[in-house]
């Protein structure tokens, strides 16, 4: 026989259980809040070691535009560009961070990963400067937009744009910045980065190819500039030889040839009477066929009459940085023709009243003898060398004043990327570099880390891979 629980027994046993779950929801919540905290905590440490990374990276572009400050002073004299032997532009590692300066390689036509350099602003046409019959030759540009950029910068509006429908009036004076194009009348992103939404010079991954041609097309941003401006002295102070000094028509032949005697020789140049002679006759007689008479137009012209009365182009480089045609302290509307890409030497050789087929096929020829002769481009010779005497585009350089082209340049943009260690933290800043006065000063900066990634797969391939080895 069984005999019965008592009821004080049935009652503690419950209470027991009643204890143990309410210990064990207890148990729970601490659990939960403790892993909640826990997952916090992980959270914060690593959006802290992201910021830490952040800080770091933008650290390192303060460090990397001090160096390019460095590599500027060192290294781009006399309007030279410097090139990626003289200074390392890409992973440059500044304590756990490294940077790369993003670039673009003027002599290719369709690149597919990053390119790592300087960029030379000097390579661009100058918005303050070009006429709107070489802006309207530019890729994809349209004559409403020409004119519209003419009527932003002029000082008078000459086309009737209707600015008051977006809220804001038209500047009527010079651009001061490249993305003030933004703002003027009929600016579409399109029109003004094209396919390269990053900016960074490729097709990447996740940009559409909008004309499925197989290749980046750029906008309007990648070909202009705001910044060019040659000094029309040396770096010292001192003054470059006016060739046009004394071609007034009260100079005498003897005053003439002893002038430009005494000059070659002090270069360096096996100058002879002949030569000279040449040189003064050429003022009221034509040397040949569409060569200029008169005073030197420009830098091409006295070129262009040195190479046809038997001038090298080893001498003519000798002559190239204390040559001037004019008395402007400073010139502003030459494009260089060693580092310009073929979009920009079409625009500017059609400009010039150069038919679209003959500019193409010249800018092409400079584009390849330029690679094919990179040690030998100093001097502005080259591209008559490359072109020939008769060249209508040589012809038309020729006739140019105060001149179009220039091999020189004093203004560089450094598209300075960085991460921390890692791989994180990443940011990117432009800065625009001037030497023009003989010492870099910086001009104009811009946080483009925006923009998102723009140093290409490879790079992030490599990074990834190096943070899990």
């Amino acid at each position: 026989m069984k005999l019965p629980i008592p009821k004080t027994r049935l009652v503690d046993r419950r209470e027991s259980a009643s204890v143990l779950i309410i210990v064990l929801w207890i148990a729970i919540g601490l659990v939960s809040i403790a892993l909640y905290f826990a997952n916090s905590m992980n959270y914060e440490l690593r959006a802290a070691d992201n910021r830490v990374n952040g800080l770091t990276a933008e650290q390192a572009i303060e460090g990397a535009a001090r160096y390019v400050s460095y590599a500027l002073q060192n290294f781009a004299t006399n309007g030279a560009m410097p090139d990626n032997t003289q200074f390392k532009c890409e992973a440059v590692a500044i304590g756990d961070a490294k940077f790369w300066i993003i670039g673009r390689d003027p002599n290719a036509a369709n690149p597919t990963t990053p390119y790592f350099s300087l960029v030379d602003e000097g390579g661009k046409l100058n918005l303050n400067n070009v006429s709107t019959n070489v802006f309207q030759y530019l890729p994809n540009m349209t004559t409403d937009f020409s004119d519209a950029i003419m009527d932003w910068r002029g000082t008078n509006g000459v086309v009737s744009l209707d600015y008051m429908s977006l809220g804001y009036e038209p500047k009527n004076a010079p651009f001061e910045t490249v993305d003030e194009l933004r703002l003027v009348y009929g600016a579409t992103q399109d029109l003004l980065v094209g396919e390269d939404l990053n900016r960074n010079g490729i097709l990447d991954p996740n940009e559409k190819d909008l004309n499925s041609d197989g290749e980046l097309t750029p906008g309007l941003i990648e070909d202009v500039t705001v910044y060019t401006r040659e000094p029309n002295f040396h770096a010292g102070g001192t003054t470059l030889t006016n060739v046009n000094a004394l071609t007034s028509g009260t100079v005498s032949q003897r005053q003439f040839t002893t002038f430009f005697d005494t000059f070659f020789k002090a270069e360096g140049v096996s100058s002879s009477s002949s030569l000279t002679l040449g040189l003064f006759r050429s003022l009221t007689t034509p040397i040949s066929q569409g060569i200029p008479t008169g005073p030197f137009k420009n830098i091409v012209d006295f070129a262009l009459r040195c190479k046809a009365l038997g001038m090298s182009s080893d001498d003519l480089a000798k002559l190239s940085g204390d040559v001037a045609t004019s008395t402007n302290l400073y010139l502003r509307n030459r494009v260089n023709v060693n580092t310009a890409n073929a979009d920009v030497l079409t625009a500017l050789f059609m400009g010039a009243n150069v038919d679209q087929q003959t500019a193409d096929s010249a800018a092409q020829t400079l584009i390849s003898y330029r690679q094919q002769n990179a040690n030998n481009i100093g001097s502005i010779a080259w591209i008559i060398d490359a072109l020939g005497n008769n060249s209508p585009v040589i012809t038309a350089l020729a006739k140019a004043s105060p001149g179009l082209v220039t091999t020189k340049s004093y203004q560089f943009t450094a598209d300075i990327a960085a991460v921390g260690s890692f791989g994180r933290g990443y940011r990117r800043v432009k800065f625009i570099f001037d030497v023009s006065d003989g010492s870099p000063k910086i001009l104009y900066r811009q946080d483009l880390s925006r923009l998102g990634w723009a140093l290409g797969d490879k790079v992030r391939e490599d990074l990834v891979a190096k943070n899990t080895q």
